[in-house]
């Protein structure tokens, strides 16, 4: 597999890894167990770029993305809300939304600046994790992503799962400090850790 499906992503502080990993839990309780969220092979994490990429450019990339977390220092993000939206599929997908400061909406912007020209949109089910079974419906958010989710409509959120949560106690705080780049899996899970830098301008 010459060619690979990836996100770009932030991976919140371990506490707030936790937290979504615990309302995840309590979905899969009522809700489709297709998202079954972990700290080893399917990542909260909030989406900054996402594409395809040639497995031989992963040096290249790996060196835009070191230089770029150099330019930032570790954030402090906000929790604001919820978020219910019908996919495609019409089932419901929830999240919580991570208020867009000046400098997340920069980060976002120079990843994308910096590495979308290594992207691809022409996706394929063959470039996502194979497991478990990928659905023709993960390919919608990664090649429309460009379109629909960067720069002006760049949305940042972390993935619950299917369905609602019961009543959170809204917002909270966190922190975050390690970019990352993901193998993406089905409904755009983050299934393996390819590359990694840490945010470190102080």
């Amino acid at each position: 597999m010459s060619k690979i499906a990836v996100d770009i992503v932030l991976l919140p502080s371990e506490n707030m890894m936790n937290k979504v990993i615990a309302v995840n839990k309590e979905l899969l309780k009522v809700f489709d167990n297709k998202i079954i969220l972990n700290k080893e092979n399917c990542l909260p994490h909030i989406s900054l770029a996402m594409g395809g990429i040639r497995r031989k450019d992963l040096v290249s990339i790996q060196n835009n993305l070191h230089r770029v977390a150099e330019m930032f220092s570790p954030m402090n993000l906000k929790a604001t809300d919820i978020y219910a939206d019908t996919i495609p599929t019409g089932k419901k997908v929830s999240g919580f939304k991570i208020e867009k400061t000046k400098e997340l909406q920069l980060l976002h912007e120079s990843i994308m600046n910096d590495i979308s020209p290594y992207f691809t949109y022409n996706i394929t089910l063959d470039m996502v994790y194979p497991s478990p079974q990928v659905e023709e419906i993960t390919l919608f958010w990664i090649k429309n992503y460009l379109k629909n989710s960067s720069f002006k409509n760049f949305f940042p959120h972390i993935t619950i799962g299917f369905g609602e949560p019961n009543r959170i106690n809204l917002p909270f705080n966190f922190t975050t400090s390690k970019l990352a780049l993901c193998h993406l899996g089905n409904y755009c899970t983050c299934r393996k850790i390819l590359l990694s830098a840490e945010l470190k301008h102080f």
